[in-house]
């Protein structure tokens, strides 16, 4: 699939050119010409990213709105989701009223979540951003075991595509010029911390499933 054009980070007052994409035009109002009232606003296009493992078991998540308030639900959702999708060759499923676009690699699994309304192709774009930027981050390394070891990196490349709901990257070389550019201004710090913290964790944790 041809990846699609970049979707461009909406700026404040854009109303019109932050309109949701695919989103039926509300209907014109008593003795106002037809298509003279533009489509109501949608900058919260994105209602949750997450990523499982081959078992559908969470490794990274994050939910936007209050679909799934709780995290029974949301542990529940990615369960259905997971057994939705995991045995099948195609990259879009339609499940519960929403749009979910998806991408796997080894033995992981990367969700990008929309409503039923929202663009497929703007999906993909944030779904395959993602991918690729995290690709960079693993060093081409797209498994588990170096997703769990760069957490916070991919925590990062995440917040840098979407802020709360809000798709504000599309490009991969983009995402990860910001990413450097936080880990070279010393941003990085108390996440590599946590980083090198984690990390022992899972190296005890190998060790002792040996």
């Amino acid at each position: 699939m041809q990846r699609p054009e970049a979707w461009p980070r909406p700026h404040p007052g854009e109303g019109a050119a932050a309109a949701q994409i695919g989103a039926p035009a509300p209907p014109a109002r008593a003795g106002e010409p037809a298509g003279s009232r533009l489509q109501e606003p949608s900058l919260y296009t994105i209602k949750a990213v997450f990523i499982l493992d081959n078992d559908g078991h969470r490794l990274l998540a994050k939910y936007y709105d209050d679909t799934f308030p709780s995290m029974k639900e949301q542990m529940a959702f990615e369960k259905n989701v997971f057994n939705k999708t995991n045995r099948t060759d195609s990259e879009i499923a339609f499940f519960g009223g929403m749009t979910i676009v998806y991408k796997s690699s080894i033995d992981l699994f990367l969700y990008v979540v929309g409503s039923s309304q929202e663009n497929e192709l703007m999906l993909m774009s944030v779904l395959t951003c993602l991918f690729e930027s995290l690709n960079h981050v693993l060093r081409k390394n797209m498994e588990k075991r170096w997703l769990l070891e760069n957490m916070d990196g991919a925590f990062l490349v995440l917040d840098e595509i979407v802020d709360g709901g809000v798709i504000l990257e599309s490009d991969p070389q983009q995402v990860i010029q910001k990413v450097n550019f936080r880990a070279d201004d010393g941003g990085l710090t108390e996440q590599s911390v946590a980083q090198v913290l984690q990390s022992a964790k899972e190296q005890i944790k190998w060790s002792l499933l040996k």
